[in-house]
């Protein structure tokens, strides 16, 4: 587990809002409060900006600003001892807690050092037809799938990377560099071509890119139950920096 600055977890969460760009953000002393219509829960789910233990009477205040604004109040809090009294207020008030998710986190020198494989990667501004049917493809719901696209629309500054092969795109990935770090969002490889190093070959992109404007700190999000992509984080020098779990009523 790496152990992380108070301050490293206010711009890994800042950061990850601004990547999946929600429809609307507020905030509340300590907290971000990102509100959307869509599937993306990171974009429509209450954050706190530390890991201190915080009042609970806070918890009104943010279900209450979730629904005078007119969305679904939801909740992403840190597997943390500090919230230990939130979770059982939540459970004692018949909410569930679902998708254990890990934060982790790594060097870009780290990701330089991944072995590739030759593939050529492409670095765009924008996701063009083929990164969007990657993304978008094969074991993904449509309808989720449509709201992490218009999501990624409205982020500002992210780069799709992608390698194609026979004029397909085979393996994707977004990533935003901002508060300091490079973030890795919207990993894809094709069913087919895994297993190639083309996901290594993607993160090394990206990397290179952070590199270039003088970031040298990398951070994802990742299911805690998928075994190949932690397999691939673990090989990337990347580590837990703390787990969470999303909480609705």
């Amino acid at each position: 587990m790496h152990t992380v600055l108070p301050s490293d977890i206010e711009s890994i969460e800042r950061a990850t809002v601004a990547a999946v760009a929600p429809e609307r953000l507020d905030e509340c002393p300590g907290w971000l409060l990102p509100m959307d219509s869509g599937t993306v829960g990171r974009a429509r789910s209450a954050v706190p900006l530390h890991h201190a233990a915080q009042p609970l009477e806070l918890l009104d205040a943010i279900v209450q600003a979730y629904r005078a604004a007119g969305y679904p109040p939801t909740l992403r809090l840190p597997e943390a001892p500090a919230y230990a009294p939130w979770h059982q207020a939540l459970q004692a008030q018949g909410w569930q807690r679902r998708q254990p998710t890990w934060t982790q986190v790594g060097t870009v020198q780290a990701l330089l050092d991944l072995p590739g494989n030759g593939a050529e990667v492409r670095l765009e501004v924008q996701p063009n037809a083929a990164w969007m049917a990657m993304y978008l493809g094969a074991g993904l719901d449509p309808v989720d799938g449509a709201s992490r696209a218009r999501a990624l629309a409205r982020a500002q500054g992210l780069r799709y990377a992608s390698v194609q092969r026979a004029g397909e795109t085979v393996a994707c990935g977004a990533a935003s560099y901002s508060q300091g770090w490079l973030g890795v969002h919207g990993m894809r490889t094709a069913a087919a071509q895994r297993g190639q190093g083309l996901a290594a070959c993607v993160l090394r992109a990206m990397a290179q890119e952070a590199r270039q404007r003088g970031i040298e700190r990398v951070f994802l999000q990742v299911d805690q139950h998928n075994a190949p992509a932690l397999a691939l984080y673990r090989r990337a020098g990347l580590a837990l920096a703390w787990g969470y779990a999303y909480w609705r009523p």
